[in-house]
């Protein structure tokens, strides 16, 4: 038997809390008995029977308990009203969520935060390395590339050239043009491997050989351009190349033997000479010496060359 004031025994509890589960699956009942005074004998036959029809046996005291706490709305759940404690409350319930959602913020804000200094950081760099071109090394390379090519040019057309080449250099520095001034020193370059250069531009001759020919332009059937084939022959026998513009096509080749266009009467000539005995006996159409850029004809020319005939 229980003392007073025991706490009562938690099979009890539950059977309390199922009458008031009973009495709520019943609400249209229970609200109506316990609306009237004096109702809850009516209400409490009514539960008793219920169970007996269950096979359960269920005290009237627990019957009175199930009644009074749906009274008093025990056994229900009332949300905590919207506020500080009830949104602290949520917080906490989802923290494990909201902790790798921050994390995950963090990761993507540091990543953002990381690629922003590198890119600055490489930015400065490249600026810093363009500067230091601008003002440093295309400077210095180009003077360099002018005092070689001057040491070279032995003519005043080359002299010029060099000093030309000069000019536009310094000018694309002046207005921090790096690709124009890579292109003036790039010539310079040129300029210098074509000053120091030696060379004779010899018709070519032999049986299997043709010294000459001569092309009728479409423009103009009536008329004939004539042509001389030569090739260039260092001073040690090694045949050169060079990056011809055919005239006909309006292509550059680089090629070992081309046509200079010369006029007919230097054509005449050259015929005449191998007509004779089958050799060109005067082979030298021009000599090319060191420290000039352009040949020394022999002959006269009328310019303009072709690659294939």
């Amino acid at each position: 038997m229980n003392k007073p004031n025991s706490a009562p025994a938690l099979d009890e509890v539950m059977l309390a809390m199922d009458v008031v589960d009973t009495l709520r699956h019943h609400e249209d009942v229970a609200l109506r008995e316990l609306a009237q005074d004096g109702r809850d004998s009516v209400l409490k036959d009514r539960l008793r029977a219920l169970y007996e029809s269950q096979g359960l046996e269920v005290s009237d005291r627990i019957l009175e308990e199930g009644i009074k706490a749906l009274k008093e709305s025990r056994f229900t759940y009332e949300p905590t009203p919207a506020g500080l404690s009830r949104t602290l409350a949520g917080l906490w319930i989802r923290r494990g969520l909201i902790g790798a959602s921050l994390a995950g913020l963090i990761v993507v804000i540091s990543l953002w935060v990381g690629f922003s200094v590198w890119q600055k950081a490489s930015a400065e760099r490249q600026a810093e390395a363009a500067r230091i071109e601008l003002n440093q090394t295309l400077p210095a390379e180009i003077a360099n590339a002018v005092k070689v090519a001057m040491a070279e040019a032995q003519t005043e057309a080359a002299r010029k050239r060099v000093e030309q080449l000069l000019l536009d250099a310094q000018a694309a520095l002046a207005r921090s043009d790096a690709v124009a001034a890579k292109g003036a020193l790039a010539t310079l370059e040129n300029v210098r491997s074509m000053l120091v250069q030696s060379y004779d531009l010899r018709i070519v001759t032999g049986a299997n050989e043709r010294s000459g020919v001569y092309r009728i332009p479409d423009v103009n059937s009536g008329a004939r351009n004539y042509y001389l084939i030569v090739e260039a022959v260092a001073s040690d026998g090694t045949l050169l190349s060079f990056p011809i513009l055919n005239e006909e096509t309006n292509k550059s080749e680089i090629v070992k033997k081309w046509g200079i266009r010369v006029p007919q009467s230097t054509y005449n000539a050259v015929r005449d000479d191998k007509m004779d005995d089958g050799i060109v006996q005067k082979t030298i159409l021009a000599t090319k010496p060191r420290g000039a850029l352009e040949p020394n004809y022999a002959m006269r020319v009328s310019g303009g060359a072709i690659t294939d005939w």
